[in-house]
């Protein structure tokens, strides 16, 4: 599938249209989304116009960073004229009267906007199903997750609808629907991208201490591309503050010093996820990068999970009637303490090594789970029946400190399945990860 970069190239160059390119991308979501059901919000009539006014401004020989090109956001992200409700009936006509702050940077950089792409009721599963627009399948087999919470986003890539769309992560919903259908996504350090217009229905909620928007593609490159479109603090506070990312830490793939991780204490992890994290270590160690297995310096995983779980369970369950007797103040303090320790110990870890490679999730693609209850649900690993809800275990590794994390595809399960790893680097550093996906996805090209 071609990249957004070479899309971009060929509308600044005049060998295609923007309108044209927003007609073949319109054609395919309508030829395959019956089966596949990812773009679940469509908008089609103002993408034309929008491909329509993209198309005036080459002709004046404007260029801008996504001019023409034809995409889809997550539909938890408020665009304005369409409705937003996270896949919750309540809030099924809740219509927000302004754009995100992500999807004004994209319209400002000239991208045009088919349409939202589906998600997990409340953004709170690794499947993406609700009441209101039903279930997204992957489009490598229609019997198993997209993911979730962004699972219409990597459906809606890797069925070639698109080639860049914008997701969200508090537990894995970037990096784990990436990795079960084979695309590239990145959770950005904590705080890097403005979360203003991704906020619970109705709510006014600003950025809380876990969740992230970020990219997703089929190429690693369009990662960055889109990155530099969407990074910088929100207008509210652009006053006083100016982004300046470091550059990466290396230009090449043997300059690295990288941390392998293949078991994590508190789940469990299939054979053939770990045959994929094997493949990325031996590849970045043939390219001649130290590769370690261990290192004294690496934070308490189990600790991390369990104050993770407590953070998150009182962001996700605020409000809702269901939740169990909420945390004081105290001990929400204490949970942010620890949570900063945790940040000066990847801080030291960090100074020793580039990256960590570790599984996204311990399995590929599941099956469709239809229980409602997450502590009934089990997955099957290996052949052995484990509970669902402790795969939060992975995604908190990079989450919970606020670490940037790209998840790369790692080659295909004997079933075909694709399955995949995150590359986890220090804060504020996303580029060095973001580098690594390039670099390797250039070897693998080269294989």
């Amino acid at each position: 599938m071609e990249s957004a970069r070479s899309l971009i190239a060929r509308l600044a160059s005049r060998e295609v249209s923007a309108l044209e390119l927003c007609e073949q991308a319109i054609a395919r979501i309508e030829a395959l989304d019956a089966t596949i059901n990812a773009v679940v919000v469509r908008d089609f009539e103002r993408a034309r116009d929008q491909a329509r006014a993209a198309d005036a401004a080459l002709a004046r020989g404007e260029r801008r960073a996504l001019l023409g090109l034809p995409m889809t956001v997550k539909e938890a992200f408020d665009v304005q004229g369409l409705t937003t409700n996270w896949g919750i009936r309540a809030f099924r006509e809740h219509r927000p009267a302004q754009d995100a702050v992500m999807v004004s940077r994209l319209k400002a950089a000239g991208a045009v906007i088919l349409g939202k792409t589906n998600v997990a009721t409340a953004l709170a599963d690794w499947q993406s199903v609700n009441p209101i627009y039903g279930r997204t399948v992957n489009p490598h087999d229609a019997g198993r997750s997209a993911g979730g919470s962004s699972g219409g986003s990597a459906a809606a890539l890797a069925s070639g609808m698109v080639a860049l769309e914008l997701g969200s992560d508090i537990g894995g919903s970037i990096r784990v629907p990436s990795n079960f259908c084979g695309v590239y996504g990145h959770k950005p350090s904590h705080g890097l991208l403005p979360t203003r217009g991704h906020t619970f229905p109705g709510s006014t909620e600003e950025s809380n201490v876990l969740n992230v928007v970020g990219p997703m593609a089929n190429h690693p490159a369009d990662l960055a591309l889109a990155l530099d479109v969407l990074a910088g603090p929100d207008e509210l506070e652009a006053t006083g503050y100016r982004l300046a990312l470091p550059a990466p830490r290396h230009t090449r793939l043997g300059d690295f010093r990288v941390l392998v991780l293949s078991d994590n204490p508190d789940c469990a992890t299939d054979s053939e996820v770990k045959a994929g994290v094997a493949r990325i270590a031996d590849r970045l160690a043939d390219a001649g990068a130290s590769v370690a297995h261990r290192h004294p310096l690496l934070p308490d995983l189990s600790a991390s999970y369990r104050a993770y779980q407590a953070l998150l369970g009182t962001v996700t369950t605020r409000g809702s009637r269901d939740a169990g007797p909420p945390l004081d103040a105290h001990a929400w303090l204490d949970l942010l303490d620890r949570r900063q320790q945790a940040r000066a110990a990847w801080r030291r870890l960090f100074g020793e090594i580039d990256i960590v490679v570790a599984p996204v999730f311990g399995t590929a693609a599941f099956p469709h789970v239809t229980e409602s209850d997450w502590m009934k649900r089990t997955l099957t690993i290996d052949g052995q029946s484990t509970p669902y809800h402790r795969q939060l275990a992975w995604p908190a590794v990079a989450t919970y400190p606020g670490l940037p994390a790209t998840a790369v595809p790692a080659g295909r399960t004997a079933q075909g399945m694709p399955t995949g790893v995150q590359l986890i680097g220090p804060y504020l550093e996303d580029r060095t990860p973001l580098a690594l996906a390039e670099m390797l996805h250039a070897a693998s090209c080269r294989e």
